[in-house]
């Protein structure tokens, strides 16, 4: 068999992503899967293994078929919810409560709710850590972890993380959790054996670092950060290896193995797409024009699509800036509903 070199490989690997992009139009809306209802939203979850996009809004979580593109039901009672982490082995799901400073254990089949357990102050980002089975919820105003066995639904640990909190990612063979602390501009690096921090990693020249995501093959974290940059840190040192501009506002991050390509998704209504060309260097091969204010994404790596939360939004009040202070935009009531982008030559060309 004949050796491909890693230099060989990359630039093998950014020719077929470049050609994908280009032979379809790059990535485009394909559909708009309308969800209705009132509330805001939040973090979104695929589960590719079930085939289901789990998102938070208002006081429940939706759930999709992604098989259909339709509403199948909802988690119910999860006051001041973010999202959900699914664990498809055992299917649970685990939710973060964040206005009773709980976590919800939910049944993935029949979406009963089986347990509330006791986290930190505001619960906000979690993570379903496979290596040792444990979910992760992230406490807001607690700046700490709360670790809960997801078979037992029993809490085995509380991690302080030394600042505020946000998107983590996992990776279970290294025997790590990592997470954006937005108030640092850093990283806390959680040994999963210990359940302690070993680490606080600078992502300067970022900061307020807010969306994470994880290439394990390669070792690499993709942060994105409210001072427009995605950061490329090396997850073995916390090296920051390079960057690249993303839009204002960003929140979510994702990392699609099979193409190589990260994305940030921003609230000024574009999301970012660049190809990890190698370990060392990351290039921007399209800004997608979405939504004003779609920043929340999640994203299938079976099928290559992602999908952000988007809705309308009634206009200001005249004078709004009275005073200094701006209020948030109120949302039109059943306007909720999730954009879907992906690489296809059927992708939609009106709404």
């Amino acid at each position: 068999m004949k050796t491909i070199t890693w230099t060989k490989w990359c630039g093998l690997c950014t020719f077929a992503a470049t050609t994908m992009l280009h032979a379809d139009g790059a990535y485009q809306l394909i559909k708009e899967i309308p969800v209705g209802g009132e509330g805001g939203w939040d973090y979104m979850t695929v589960d590719s293994a079930g085939q289901r996009l789990y998102v938070s809004h208002a006081t429940e979580v939706v759930v999709i078929d992604l098989a259909n593109d339709t509403v199948v039901g909802h988690v119910a009672d999860t006051p001041g919810v973010h999202g959900l982490a699914p664990a498809p082995e055992l299917g649970r799901g685990f939710v973060s409560d964040g206005r009773e400073n709980k976590a919800s254990i939910v049944d993935l089949k029949t979406l009963a709710t089986i347990s509330k357990v006791d986290t930190g102050e505001n619960p906000d980002g979690m993570l379903y850590e496979p290596g040792r089975q444990e979910a992760y919820m992230f406490n807001g105003r607690s700046g700490s972890a709360t670790v809960i066995d997801a078979k037992t639904g029993q809490v085995v640990a509380t991690v302080p993380l030394g600042g505020k909190p946000e998107f983590a990612a996992a990776d279970p063979e290294a025997g790590r959790v990592y997470d954006n602390l937005e108030d640092k501009s850093e990283v806390a690096v959680i040994d999963t054996k210990t359940h302690t921090v070993t680490a606080h990693w600078p992502v300067a020249p970022g900061e307020e670092g807010s969306g994470m995501a994880i290439d394990t093959a390669h070792h690499r974290l993709f942060i994105g950060c409210g001072n427009e940059k995605m950061v490329m840190m090396d997850s073995g040192d916390g090296k920051v290896v390079t960057t690249v501009p993303i839009g204002k506002g960003v929140d979510a991050t994702a990392f699609d193995p099979g193409t190589q390509l990260a994305f940030a998704s921003c609230g000024d209504g574009t999301t970012t797409i660049a190809h990890e060309d190698a370990p060392d260097r990351l290039t921007v091969v399209q800004t997608l024009k979405t939504e004003s204010r779609a920043k929340t994404m999640a994203l299938d790596p079976k099928t290559h699509k992602i999908y952000l939360g988007s809705a309308k939004f009634e206009a200001p009040p005249a004078g709004d800036n009275a005073g200094g202070g701006r209020r948030r935009p109120k949302i039109i009531a059943g306007s909720f509903k999730i954009l879907v982008y992906g690489l296809s030559d059927n992708a939609a060309t009106s709404k």
